[in-house]
């Protein structure tokens, strides 16, 4: 045998024998990075900087060619996987400390049928991608809130934003995959093909297999929306919570509103004096006719003295990224987060209190409204839990400095606590960190859905070779 190439990571040092190395780097068109080569550090770093895993091999795939020798290398010589796309995951999964990660951040394509609004994305895209496709010809995907989200993490555990009420979630607007199952082998998941597995794969998270193509019904959306972020002083914070609660209660699906908590940005619709200061704010998007939306958001432009109000008429895209620049590539991040039933006027002074004493400028307290259309799936018609859910709460540690780490995640964990009182108990999978439990992600699901999924995922990985995520486990 040849010489041993090891990587130390905190399970110990996993062997990579370089004359299999050698013959899996001539049997993948994509380039193979170690560390120490020129592309490694890049290929390895992802959106989330306090994710520090170095993988023993990155392969920049080509495509599902590459993926399925990726798989099969990675099976053979019992190397832990995992895969990259858009790498905005909060808790890492993209990176396997010490294995095999395929990137696959680089693919990108989007191609939009604009007869029949299906879109076929690839795995590395984000969500800006996908809007400069769809929004040429007035079409949405339902994405996120952040434009630089990749869609693949994020539609495979369901999927949320400006537009679920109306359409409902990223998940539930997918019409088939192409994916490589742990034996290696390329197969479509549809309603019509291997359904069992497309049942799983909305919202079951990255536990059975590495999705190569994405097949999305893209639905008429602007290009024009009623859309903004109205700001006003903490000082006001209760006011604009019930608020908030008032202008929900009464939504019709086309709006969906966002409620803000954090320190005043250096925006330059606010003024210089009021950065840095505490503020409470409510983001809103209409996606149907512009005079239905400029009613609709009515009450929240007349309310008080605001700060600063945006909210008017614009393009979709300018709306769908304007958080993009709270949340740089690179920064530190931590988050706890819970579904809710309803936003109870008993959490109103947990809320504002913790809010108060926010740690850093970058940090944000946030709750959306979802229900509506993505509240109208049978309970059991994906994997895709906690439909009955009407908020979700999500506190939004950020900062700069690895050396603050513990007092800015004392900080979330303290007020995700204080909060859990008024918790469904439902959490969504997509915001679970890297420390969270099995109990946490069986809470994602509820157990019906968790049990069907083991089913699945024991059916398609009984190996469990796809671990690097919030892991279901298969029976045995």
């Amino acid at each position: 045998m040849g010489d041993r190439d090891s990587t130390v990571h905190p399970g110990g040092s996993i062997p990579v024998d370089e004359e299999s190395v050698a013959a899996f780097a001539g049997r993948v068109r994509g380039p193979l990075f170690r560390s120490g080569e020129d592309g490694y550090e890049q290929a390895r770093s992802i959106w989330n900087g306090m994710i520090d895993n170095r993988p023993a091999l990155v392969q920049r795939a080509s495509g599902a060619a590459d993926v399925i020798q990726c798989v099969n290398f990675a099976r053979d010589n019992g190397l832990p996987l995992s895969v990259r796309g858009g790498g905005h995951n909060i808790a890492g999964t993209a990176v396997a400390d010490g294995g095999l990660m395929i990137d696959q951040s680089h693919r990108t394509g989007v191609h939009v049928d604009p007869r029949t609004g299906v879109t076929r994305v690839e795995p590395g895209c984000n969500w800006g991608d996908v809007d400069r496709g769809t929004q040429l010809h007035g079409l949405v995907v339902p994405g996120g809130i952040v434009s630089t989200t990749g869609v693949a993490g994020f539609t495979l555990g369901g999927g949320f934003g400006w537009v679920t009420r109306t359409l409902g979630l990223a998940s539930d607007n997918l019409l088939s995959v192409d994916i490589v199952t742990a034996d290696g082998v390329p197969i479509r998941a549809s309603e019509g093909e291997h359904p069992d597995l497309f049942w799983a794969l909305r919202g079951g998270g990255g536990n059975f297999g590495i999705v190569t193509s994405f097949e999305f019904q893209a639905h008429p959306v602007g290009p024009t929306v009623v859309a903004g972020i109205v700001f006003h002083p903490m000082a006001k914070a209760k006011e604009v919570i019930d608020l908030y609660r008032e202008v929900t209660a009464a939504a019709p699906d086309e709006l969906c509103c966002l409620l803000v908590l954090r320190l005043a940005p250096p925006a330059p619709f606010l003024a210089k004096e009021v950065h840095g200061t505490p503020v409470a704010a409510i983001a809103a998007c209409y996606n149907g006719p512009i005079a239905d939306g400029e009613k609709a958001v009515a009450p929240i432009k007349a309310f008080g003295a605001p700060l600063a109000d945006t909210i008017q008429p614009k393009p979709f895209t300018a709306h769908q990224s304007f958080l993009d620049s709270g949340q740089p590539f690179g920064r530190q991040y931590y988050w706890k987060s819970d579904y809710f039933l309803e936003m109870s006027p008993k959490a109103d002074d947990v809320l504002i209190d913790h809010a108060s004493r926010i740690t850093s400028p970058f940090s944000t307290v946030l709750a959306m409204h979802l229900g509506g259309a993505s509240g109208r799936v049978g309970v059991t018609d994906s994997a895709a839990g906690n439909r009955d859910a009407q908020y979700v709460f999500n506190v939004q540690a950020a900062w700069e400095d690895p050396d603050e780490n513990d007092v800015h995640i004392a900080w979330a964990r303290d007020f995700w606590r204080a909060m859990q009182p008024f918790s469904s108990g439902g959490t969504y999978v997509n915001f679970l960190t890297r420390d969270e439990g099995d109990d946490r992600v069986r809470a994602a699901y509820g157990p019906a859905i968790y049990d069907r999924l083991i089913e699945v995922k024991t059916k398609y990985d009984p190996g469990n070779l796809f671990r690097s995520n919030q892991n279901i486990r298969p029976k045995g």
